[in-house]
């Protein structure tokens, strides 16, 4: 995902449009022909703006949501967001195409039986690294933050708080949001003697890795499998220590402008072959049935979107508590310095 900030105009062929929907999604996350089949579908003129993390998007919305109908936001942010009343309660569990969601994919913590959102797409956060610049164990985050020689300033990770803490303590073996003082404390010294290996912290992870200016990046799955078919050398870890899981989710932001036509595109990302035109895009899995076959088969049997046998269950961590999140933001300001 491109931290480019990006606004596209899908615009259908008609000159007068059924209204307008205006969607606030994380950069390069888009698959434009899936907006421009939606906008012909319904004359609906459909504008895409583009954001780097769920923290940027819902500092705009708590500011003010500026004219977004809809946003793109992870699971984790979701709960957070429907908790703050920011979430319009569109039902899409009562909507005709609702009958295509997995049951894995209804069956969520953060929006129990999906009363505010629909799946976009989910996968796993872990890392990326060069196998032919570095030979050894990729399966173990100590190639983040206590890396060997050869990848020594040659490591980017995401700017994203809540991934860096949360492999982190993964790596410790301590709790996810945990408030013990003594764990955080290890957290802390453990992160700021791991940064001078690090050569970058961004999340426009396909532009750092392709241009080669890393060998090895926190990375989401489906950026590693798009990586992949540029630099072939890339390998997708499953770090025994703990793996990162994650959903992004298709809500309506409350008193959105164009209520209808968002609500219209929930339920259009319902049917499979809408979801898998998302899905060969960006790269990911998704939660609705059927779409497997839709989608390229290399993607389908890429070994980013099938684990080994061995590897550990990807774990959703739920929203962390206000004074665990104030000694992060303080850790990872540190950190940023």
């Amino acid at each position: 995902m491109s931290v480019v900030a990006l606004t596209v105009l899908a615009v259908a062929t008609p000159a007068m449009a059924k209204g307008d929907l205006h969607i606030y999604n994380w950069a390069d996350y888009t698959n434009m022909d899936l907006i421009a089949k939606f906008s012909k579908e319904y004359d609906v003129k459909v504008t895409v703006d583009s954001y780097d993390s769920n923290e940027t998007m819902l500092s705009k919305v708590r500011a003010g949501n500026a004219g977004y109908d809809i946003v793109v936001p992870s699971d984790y942010t979701v709960k957070v967001m429907i908790d703050e009343g920011l979430l319009e309660k569109t039902e899409p569990n009562k909507m005709e195409n609702y009958k295509n969601i997995r049951p894995e994919a209804a069956d969520v913590y953060w929006d129990k039986g999906r009363n505010y959102t629909v799946p976009w797409q989910f996968g796993t956060t872990a890392f990326a690294v060069d196998t032919s610049k570095y030979k050894g164990e990729v399966n173990t985050l100590a190639l983040m933050f206590n890396p060997p020689a050869e990848l020594k300033g040659r490591i980017n990770m995401m700017d994203d708080i809540n991934s860096v803490m949360h492999a982190g303590e993964r790596y410790l073996g301590i709790p996810r949001c945990g408030a013990d003082r003594a764990n955080l404390k290890k957290l802390n010294d453990m992160l700021a003697a791991a940064k001078p290996s690090w050569r970058s912290f961004s999340s426009d992870i396909q532009g750092k890795v392709i241009s080669g200016d890393v060998d090895l990046s926190q990375v989401w799955n489906g950026d590693s499998y798009r990586i992949r078919q540029k630099r072939p050398t890339m390998k997708y870890a499953f770090p025994k220590e703990g793996i990162e899981g994650w959903m992004d989710n298709v809500a309506v932001l409350k008193g959105a402008a164009n209520m209808e036509n968002a609500k219209l595109f929930q339920n259009f990302m319902l049917l499979p072959e809408n979801a898998a035109l998302e899905s060969s895009f960006a790269g990911y899995d998704n939660g609705i049935q059927g779409t497997l076959a839709l989608m390229p088969k290399e993607l389908g049997s890429s070994p980013e979107m099938n684990p080994p046998a061995d590897a550990p269950k990807a774990e959703f961590v739920p929203p962390c508590p206000p004074e665990v999140v104030e000694i992060y933001n303080k850790i990872w300001t540190n950190l940023k310095k």
